[in-house]
């Protein structure tokens, strides 16, 4: 049986991947950290069925003991501080657990077994402002926000470590991927659940920033499957993993809203604090490079996508206005 270790196993990416990887006949170790609200939500339902370690990605001593304890076959990075907007106000933080932090793991596992396979996603906003579209594997990057620059790190001491010292060390440069374990935090998120709230009557006006920024929407799951046909080949690489649509952020809400019959311009305004202080170019990907090596192919496209964000913000709403509902 093979063993694999989940770097931020409670997040969206994480969960998904545990589930998978169970699905596989993986072993499954997480490593978690201390949080003041609890952070298990997303992995509730398969707590019986994987084994979770304590530590920190910006604590070597905790990574090098989960390494050590667990002797994984695999490692899957999906331990960031993976939110654009937060890195802006927190710079440091975000270079350091986006990008340092991936040091620090290589270099465990360099120490520990180099024969451990490794997996680090990084991001389509490393691109930042380009002039070419679709991109491609090889195309230069030029990151906007203090969160790419960090995944730009990330990758290439990914590479530094696989060119340098031979370890298998593959990445996924991954595009926008929700599912309904994106919180509020997130665009989509917001969006979804402000429209459930406005159609139940919990909310009146949604408020958001520049919409006309155009995204390449993929589902977490797929890409998660990915992740793992990206570890399982003969030679470690780098692939785009995408949908190779862009839809705008407008889009987007229109699509959500109408799902609803819900008018939009009756509910949505413009607050310039949610405008970005740098904006990037339409990221779109070409995956071809992923679909000759592994058959990779979305298998959910946007509409469908906002349907599911919509149906699972309906569930969770609804149980918000039976809970408000109820007499005290």
């Amino acid at each position: 049986m093979k063993k694999a270790l989940i770097l931020g196993i409670t997040g969206q990416d994480g969960s998904y991947l545990a589930e998978f990887l169970l699905n596989k006949g993986y072993e499954v170790h997480g490593l978690i950290r201390k949080s003041s609200t609890g952070n298990t939500k997303n992995i509730k339902h398969i707590l019986d069925k994987i084994t979770l370690h304590r530590g920190d990605m910006l604590d070597v001593t905790s990574l090098y003991k989960a390494i050590k304890e667990v002797e994984p076959d695999e490692i899957y990075n999906e331990a960031d501080q993976d939110h654009v907007s937060w890195s802006y106000d927190s710079p440091g933080y975000s270079c350091d657990i986006t990008g340092g932090a991936v040091g620090k793991v290589l270099e465990a596992i360099r120490q520990i077994n180099p024969k451990i396979k490794f997996f680090q996603p990084v991001s389509s906003n490393m691109f930042g402002k380009t002039d070419i579209s679709p991109q491609d594997e090889n195309t230069p990057f030029r990151p906007q926000s203090p969160y790419a620059a960090a995944k730009v790190l990330a990758f290439e001491l990914a590479r530094y470590y696989r060119d340098v010292f031979g370890m298998f060390v593959s990445t996924g440069i991954f595009y926008n991927h929700e599912s309904p374990r994106r919180t509020e935090e997130y665009v989509t998120g917001k969006i979804v659940h402000a429209a459930a709230r406005i159609k139940l009557g919990l909310q009146e006006k949604l408020y958001l920033g520049d919409l006309s920024t155009r995204v390449d929407f993929g589902y977490a799951p797929d890409y998660m499957d990915a992740a793992w046909n990206i570890l399982q080949q003969e030679s470690p690489d780098d692939f785009i993993i995408c949908t190779g649509e862009a839809h705008s952020i407008q889009e987007f809400l229109e699509e959500a809203f109408n799902y609803l019959e819900l008018d939009p311009e009756k509910y949505v305004e413009f607050d310039k604090q949610f405008v970005r202080p740098g904006k990037t170019s339409d990221l779109v990907g070409d995956f071809s490079k992923a679909t000759k090596a592994f058959n990779y192919q979305p298998t959910v496209k946007f509409k469908e996508l906002v349907k599911i964000l919509v149906d699972a913000a309906m569930e969770t709403v609804k149980k918000e206005k039976y809970l408000k509902d109820m007499p005290k």
